[in-house]
């Protein structure tokens, strides 16, 4: 052997000694997955679903305001809402705003004007709006926001008018066209808390619950064990989608709250911030406790009576905000008979 192929050999055997900690010992090759936990799968943070194909964290929140007559109904896409709102407008009737963000729907609608009341749900979360017309005083109230607005006007293809039904209950609108307007943040943050895989709620069990909105809004949810969802009626009958499938989230939420300016006024306001009452409807169980929020711009906090945080299921959430002096009754299963003898 040359002088200089030993000298290359030795060095190599020194380099080799050194990446072996000097024990003769081989050093073992390691890999960013070897020395750091897996990064987590990503989560729909308005259902807290998994969202294994990310598409939730690719777009905004796009939220509708759809007519609740009962000229509207059957409505369109509400069982692909990933949140909706059901609250009390002039003349005691109700309009429902349906979030989308992990899911689409051909079509959404009818869609109708915006109320005073949509601008302190939308806030925390921006996104998309998609309304038709309004007073002056609500149209002001939603400019402000930190949403992106949707009109006919402005819409395109995007919206359509029905022509198998008359005006105005005929406006629908088409929301991967939606989303393509645009809006931020993206994804949006969270509005609840959910339970984590394999959790179950931890409340008192539960069968039904009824709202008494007035008449024709009057609301019902039933427990149905073998979905895992509470069914809904209206004024005691199914409340069904133009898809024939029968409205049914995975959690009801109950916010009674007063409405500034007069239950069924013009121009009333659900009061959505500060602190009041909760009723949450999850998994067979009911869970009382409060709702907290100390500004617009923030998410409520839902929790129990002792402060702990209310959990919800994952998947998709009706809110119900009835006015205080509506009656809210909760159904529970009889209890187990007594053992004799």
């Amino acid at each position: 052997m040359t002088r200089a192929a030993f000298a290359a050999v030795t060095a190599l055997a020194l380099v080799v000694s050194a990446c072996s900690g000097g024990d003769g010992k081989a050093a073992k090759k390691t890999t960013p997955s070897s020395t750091a936990k897996r990064a987590a799968a990503p989560v729909a943070p308005l259902t807290g679903l998994p969202d294994p194909s990310g598409v939730a964290q690719t777009r905004p929140v796009l939220s509708v305001k759809v007519e609740n007559t009962p000229d509207a109904r059957p409505q369109s896409g509400l069982e692909h809402a990933d949140i909706v709102w059901d609250e009390v407008v002039e003349g005691q009737i109700t309009r429902l705003l349906a979030m989308f963000q992990s899911q689409s729907a051909d079509v959404v609608g009818p869609i109708r004007s915006v109320r005073l009341t949509d601008p302190l749900i939308v806030w925390p979360v921006g996104g998309i709006f998609a309304y038709s017309g309004g007073a002056k005083y609500a149209l002001n109230a939603i400019d402000a926001a930190p949403v992106t607005l949707v009109d006919e006007s402005k819409a395109g293809a995007a919206m359509f008018r029905d022509r198998s039904r008359t005006a105005p209950h005929n406006l629908f609108g088409k929301p991967d066209a939606l989303w393509a307007i645009g809006g931020k943040p993206v994804p949006p943050p969270p509005l609840f808390q959910y339970l984590s895989a394999g959790k179950a709620p931890t409340g008192t069990a539960a069968t039904a619950v009824t709202i008494a909105f007035r008449g024709e809004y009057a609301v019902g949810y039933t427990w149905d064990a073998a979905s895992g969802t509470w069914l809904r009626t209206t004024a005691g009958r199914p409340f069904v989608g133009r898809s024939g499938v029968q409205i049914a989230p995975k959690n009801v939420v109950v916010l009674p709250v007063t409405y500034k300016g007069g239950l069924g006024e013009i121009g009333a306001e659900a009061e959505l911030i500060g602190q009041g009452s909760v009723t949450v409807l999850s998994g067979g169980t009911v869970t009382r406790g409060t709702w907290v929020r100390p500004d617009k711009t923030r998410p409520m906090r839902l929790q129990t009576t002792d402060g702990k945080p209310i959990r919800l299921a994952p998947g998709s959430t009706w809110v119900e905000l009835p006015d205080v002096s509506y009656a809210v009754n909760v159904v529970s299963p009889p209890p187990p008979p007594t053992p004799t003898g």
